[in-house]
């Protein structure tokens, strides 16, 4: 890039320019979303008019992940506030930032389960942060899109529901890939602070209908013991 060049991104903000010139980002520089934006304004189901409650949600959740996945230090976040900050996922115990990194953040949190070991399809408590990065790049090569489906409430309690899609490009967990959307429709609340900031997230959806769609390929052993030495998950091999 050619010095003095300005970058943005259509859907995310706090990713370029002279605030984010010392950010620290997880892979070295900013990500770059182009290919999932394409799959993103190919498949989304609504088009929400510029300037619009629904179009200013969008692009904070948007914001709001792509900190979450690609920022280093929780000092570079502008979307929340690290020291309020809590996430929980379906009515789970609120986690603090540095409780979310312990988990290994990004899927790790987003996928907790009470499922026994045995039946853990994509098991939270084995992963890293890059193995689970891994995971979910190698069978969504064109990414994970995410849309806004309807929003209830606005600021400062932000309520709304999501879809989230990709297709199954490439294996997961010993599943050969099958082509096929996967996706699944939650819905999530954001409070924020006085100063706009996030401080407290929940989300409620179905991890199922995710891991469910990952599993229809055909397994790498027929014994039910995947390459990566994770079983398989006979209630999931059933899902969708």
């Amino acid at each position: 890039m050619a010095s003095g060049e300005v970058k943005e991104d259509k859907y995310r903000t706090h990713m370029y320019g002279e605030a984010e010139k010392n950010t620290k980002w997880v892979y070295g520089v900013p990500p770059n979303y182009d290919v999932v934006n394409k799959l993103f304004e190919e498949g989304r189901t609504k088009i929400w008019p510029t300037g619009s409650l629904e179009e200013k949600v969008q692009n904070l959740v948007k914001t709001w992940e792509m900190e979450m996945f690609h920022k280093k230090s929780t000092e570079d976040y502008k979307t929340v506030d690290p020291n309020k900050y809590t996430v929980s996922i379906n009515g789970r115990k609120d986690l603090s930032l540095k409780q979310v990194a312990m988990l290994g953040g990004g899927y790790n949190n987003l996928l907790q389960t009470s499922l026994p070991d045995s039946l853990r399809c994509y098991n939270p408590a084995e992963e890293t942060a890059d193995s689970s990065h891994r995971a979910f790049t190698t069978t969504f090569p064109r990414g994970f899109a995410v849309e806004i489906l309807h929003v209830y409430s606005g600021p400062p309690v932000i309520v709304y529901k999501f879809r989230h899609w990709g297709y199954m490009e490439g294996p997961f967990k010993g599943h050969a890939p099958t082509g096929e959307m996967v996706q699944f429709i939650g819905m999530s609340i954001f409070e924020l602070d006085e100063q706009e900031k996030i401080v407290k997230v929940q989300f409620f959806y179905d991890r199922g209908e995710l891991l469910g769609g990952l599993l229809k390929g055909s397994s790498s052993s027929d014994s039910g013991i995947l390459e990566d030495g994770a079983s398989t998950c006979p209630l999931m091999k059933k899902t969708g």
